[in-house]
Parts: structure tokens; C-alpha cells; sequence
């Protein structure tokens, strides 16, 4: 009989799962929930006891379908699901799930199946991902005013008072949400109010800034043109050293070389008459008999 019951569990479970999850007796209508990107989702499974099987069916907007299970058996199922989706806790105790990390993908629809001895009861969500729109104003490091707003898909709007002719860039995130850049160009903006108006369905902004030039920039031309006096400064002294400097001492070293090449003639000259006088000649012959 224990066994009966087991073969028709798993039965039912496979049913629910793959041939027709949507099987109901009791199905009140969609709640919406909304969670913002980030953040986590919980959804709850109707208030059922004595339950023989839970299921949840996940239809995200982006991506393929999985599904969480339960039989009374402690037996668990699970496919192609994230890791951040998951039961909130034990699913013999509590059946709700909850979304971990919450992103643009989860968006969709999530259906919680109970079944027991009086028949299936289910819950319905539609989930929907909330970004918060984020705008900023400051200044760039060559003084310009430059304007960006984050928000979800469409790309906001962004203007300039005064008119300004410079072209928005948008970029696209991975997490469905796109960053508008707008930067002032003028001919002069120091010390002026320039305002920025950011238009989107879940943001209008209006700041103002007045910008100053900052020396930053001029940090690196600055070295370069210091190092480029020190070199011609290193070069000049060597010229002018060559000039008058080393002359003077290359003609009191040759003068010097001079007087010792004379000193060392004399020398030998002197040794030579030595050797040649009778004196010599005879004290030699004496010494090699």
C-alpha cells in the first residue's frame, strides 16, 4: 500500500511538472508583485494542510521555464532552475519561495500548485522588476557641466538650458537598465548656471550646476615643461664649460706633459754621457773580469 501511494505521488508530480501544470480546483486570479533590481522576491503558496505535493512553475519574460517540487515523502525535484531561486526554507514546513538577488530576468510569471486528500489549490504572481531611476550632475576635469540618468528601457531624454549642441551617448547594461551621458559644450561655461531636465517615464529631474576650469589638466604639460628646461639648462652648462673651462685646463695639463717628457730626455741624455766617459768604461771592464 506504502508503495501504492508512492508510485502515485511520483505520478502526480510528473504530471504537475510536465503534462499539465496548470491543473487546478481552486485558481484565483494573477497577484502582481513587484521587486526592485537587487533586491529579493518572496512568494507564498496557499495555507494548505495535510499536503501530499507542492509544485512551483516559473515562466520567466527571458529565458525557458523551470519548476521547485515536494512530495510528503521528503522527495524534491528541480529543474533548470537558478540557484537563486529556491525555497525559503524546509518545503515539509514552509512552501514559499524566494527569489535571491532579484534581476531584469525574473520578470514573469510564478504559479504555486498544493495538493492534498481534498484536491490542488493555486497561487499566481506576475512579477515585475523596478529599477530605481538615478540622476547626477557635476563637473568634468576641464570644467564642463555633464549630465547622466540611469534608468529601465527606453532611454531617457536629456536637455540643456541654455540650448546645448551636444549628442546624448546611451549605453545598455546587462541588467536591462540604460545610462544617458549628455555633456555641456560652449564656448565659455565658467561660473555660469547651466540646468539639466531629465524626461522618463520613471523619473523627471530638473538640477543646475555652475562649473569652474580646473588646473588638473595642466598638470602634465606643466612637468613636461619643466623637464624640458632642466635638459636645456644640463646642455647650455656643458657648452659653456667646454667654452672656457676645459680649454684653460687641457693647455695646464699638456704644459705639465711637456715639462716631464723634457725632464725624462734630460734624463736619459745625461745617463748616456755617464756610461760613454773613461771613468764608466773602465770601472765596466774591471767588473766582468
Amino acid at each position: 500500500s506504502t508503495t501504492k501511494q508512492g508510485s502515485v505521488s511520483i505520478f502526480l508530480l510528473y504530471w504537475h511538472l510536465f503534462i499539465h501544470p496548470s491543473l487546478s480546483l481552486f485558481s484565483p486570479g494573477i497577484n502582481r508583485l513587484s521587486a526592485y533590481l537587487g533586491d529579493s522576491a518572496v512568494m507564498t503558496c496557499p495555507n494548505v494542510t495535510d499536503i501530499t505535493m507542492v509544485t512551483w512553475e516559473i515562466s520567466p519574460k527571458i529565458g525557458g521555464q523551470c519548476s521547485l517540487a515536494y512530495l510528503n515523502s521528503n522527495k524534491t525535484l528541480r529543474t533548470t532552475c537558478s540557484d537563486r531561486i529556491n525555497w525559503r526554507s524546509r518545503p515539509d514546513w514552509d512552501q514559499t519561495l524566494e527569489i535571491q538577488q532579484v534581476g531584469m530576468a525574473d520578470e514573469g510569471n510564478y504559479s504555486c500548485e498544493v495538493v492534498n486528500a481534498d484536491g490542488g489549490f493555486h497561487h499566481q504572481y506576475h512579477l515585475t522588476v523596478l529599477v530605481s531611476p538615478r540622476m547626477a550632475l557635476y563637473c568634468d576635469d576641464h570644467g564642463n557641466p555633464v549630465c547622466e540618468a540611469e534608468t529601465v528601457k527606453p532611454a531617457a531624454e536629456i536637455w540643456w538650458v541654455p540650448e546645448s549642441d551636444s549628442t546624448p551617448r546611451a549605453d545598455s547594461h546587462d541588467n536591462g537598465t540604460v545610462t544617458v551621458v549628455s555633456r555641456f559644450t560652449a564656448h565659455s561655461t565658467s561660473g555660469k548656471n547651466r540646468t539639466c531636465i531629465v524626461s522618463h517615464a520613471t523619473l523627471n529631474e530638473t538640477k543646475s550646476i555652475a562649473c569652474f576650469p580646473s588646473h588638473r589638466h595642466l598638470i602634465p604639460h606643466t612637468v613636461i615643461f619643466v623637464g624640458f628646461l632642466i635638459i636645456v639648462t644640463f646642455v647650455a652648462v656643458i657648452y659653456y664649460l667646454k667654452l672656457h673651462a676645459f680649454p684653460r685646463w687641457l693647455c695646464r695639463t699638456e704644459a705639465k706633459f711637456e715639462q716631464l717628457y723634457y725632464f725624462h730626455q734630460k734624463n736619459i741624455v745625461f745617463h748616456y754621457k755617464n756610461d760613454l766617459s773613461p771613468q764608466a768604461t773602465t770601472t765596466k771592464r774591471i767588473e766582468n773580469i
